[in-house]
């Protein structure tokens, strides 16, 4: 999250969801190639899908399939009006700009999901060519959100579409500095340039789980929750999953507005909610100054409530504990960074007796989840003393009344982390920790990135517990 976030980086290199920023098409005399995007992260059936497209030959191929527990390709088709468009200079912050190659209108008959689009073009003789023609693929995305919302599932997904982006160093600079352009971090990304994203890794396990285990459920982005806010009168549970760490004022107002109004929330996320951004461009372009906070034009004005920097941080003074129940402060990693490399990978219970691990026959001090790692990357906790060998929560960093610790890990912060705050303790051992309160409605929180690992290996304890979760927030 903090330092460089470099097993994420390893990682989406070997996925293949990673490339180095591409230079303009006119450098790239002898390749081929074929990049896109779409106009935004959400449709509705009815809705057009304008996709803004960038390739070296005019023949092309997209494919357009559902992801989940069966890969369901839902249109397939060749087309022939392909060009190439250079990269500007500031594509990374402010766009490719590139012209619309096509318009889709989405049916009434595609399921609420996550759709992958595959480009692909083939070269198919000339002065570049040897011997056998080459192809070039690449991949985008597009959530189609429920027709009617509500009407066929009580549980809403938001995908971490923010941090995919944050992510993203396409076209020159990340929100991070290890791999952008000449290492330089940037402080506003574009959703306008090709964005392939983090979601094979943790929420794809998840929705195949849930899918496959009868668990229908409907789909948003990030930015819904900003923009769209009317969805979630239609819900009983909305879901966080694997890496939710980018948020907005207005998607943090929304969702707390529907938690005090009875609405249920389950992080099965961890690092989530960690810092602030502001949308721009009608949601199509971030902004966050991260640990320059005093760059943000903000910060002189002395009105500090939306400074693009850490929610925790004391002139934001709004912790993400307040709405998750834990924090990436008083967290930490746990084998990543160095920290805790030959740990257990597991959570430790406290209180069997809660309703969370009904069926699960476990008993105080068990551990579950080591094998898949579930507490793992990165993970968010409270401040919390020891009472009659329990844990229980100071309540003095943001943390709700009513929250209970039900499971923990131990976690700790990278070497020079606690420098990204101006008042923080160094070398400090927290703890992932899963846990649940209820101000209103009722908000779960596992405090680990790494917990759909568990359903993807069919931890038993994990699956009931997620059960268990689905089955009583929903209703």
């Amino acid at each position: 999250m903090i330092s460089c976030c470099l097993r994420l980086f390893l990682m989406l290199l070997i996925a293949g969801m990673w490339t180095a920023p591409r230079a303009a098409a006119n450098d790239d005399a002898g390749s081929i190639f074929i990049e896109g995007y779409t106009s935004q992260l959400s449709y509705q059936p009815g809705e057009k899908v304008a996709f803004h497209l960038s390739s070296s030959e005019p023949q092309y191929t997209v494919a357009i399939t559902r992801l989940g527990p069966e890969n369901k390709t839902v249109f397939k088709e060749t087309r022939k009006n392909g060009a190439a468009y250079p990269v500007p200079e500031n594509a990374s912050s402010h766009g490719c700009q590139w012209p619309v190659a096509f318009e889709l209108t989405v049916p009434d008959s595609w399921q609420s999901g996550y759709y992958n689009v595959r480009l692909s073009v083939a070269d198919r003789g000339g002065k570049f060519i040897q011997r056998n023609s080459r192809t070039a693929e690449s991949n985008l995305f597009f959530i189609v959100r429920a027709k009617k919302p509500g009407s066929q599932t009580k549980i809403l997904i938001q995908l971490s579409t923010n941090t995919y982006n944050a992510y993203n160093n396409w076209g020159g600079s990340s929100l991070y500095s290890y791999h952008g352009r000449a290492n330089l971090q940037g402080h506003r990304v574009s959703f306008n340039r090709p964005l392939a994203g983090q979601f094979a890794n943790w929420e794809l396990p998840f929705i195949i789980w849930a899918e496959s285990n009868g668990y229908q459920l409907d789909y948003i982005a990030n930015s819904d929750l900003e923009f769209h806010p009317e969805l979630l009168q239609h819900y009983r549970l909305v879901l966080s999953v694997g890496h939710d760490e980018y948020w907005s004022a207005p998607m943090r107002d929304h969702l707390e507005q529907f938690i005090s109004q009875g609405g249920n929330v389950a992080f099965f996320s961890g690092n989530s909610v960690c810092w602030q951004v502001r949308s721009e461009d009608d949601g199509r372009a971030l902004t966050c100054w991260k640990q320059g906070y005093n760059q943000d034009p903000l910060f002189p004005d002395g009105d500090h409530r939306l400074l693009s920097t850490l929610w925790s941080h004391h002139l934001v003074n709004r912790p993400e504990n307040q709405l998750t129940g834990v924090g990436f402060l008083y967290g930490g990693y746990h084998k990543s960074h160095g920290q805790f490399m030959d740990g257990s990978g597991a959570y430790k219970v406290h209180r069997p007796a809660h309703w969370v691990f009904e069926k699960t026959s476990i008993k105080q001090g068990d551990e579950f989840g080591g094998k898949d790692s579930i507490v793992g990357y990165e993970c968010d906790g409270c401040q919390f003393e020891m009472k009659e060998g329990l844990p229980v929560p100071t309540f003095k960093d943001g943390t709700p009344r009513t929250f209970e610790i039900l499971a923990s890990c131990p976690a700790k912060w990278a070497p020079g982390d606690s420098l990204w705050y101006d008042r923080f303790e160094k070398d400090r051992v927290g703890a992932a920790i899963l846990g649940m309160y209820t101000n209103g409605g009722t908000v779960f929180t596992v405090g680990s990135t790494d917990w759909a690992h568990g359903l993807r290996g069919k931890d038993p304890v994990v699956q009931q517990v997620t059960k268990n979760i689905l089955d009583r927030l929903s209703k």
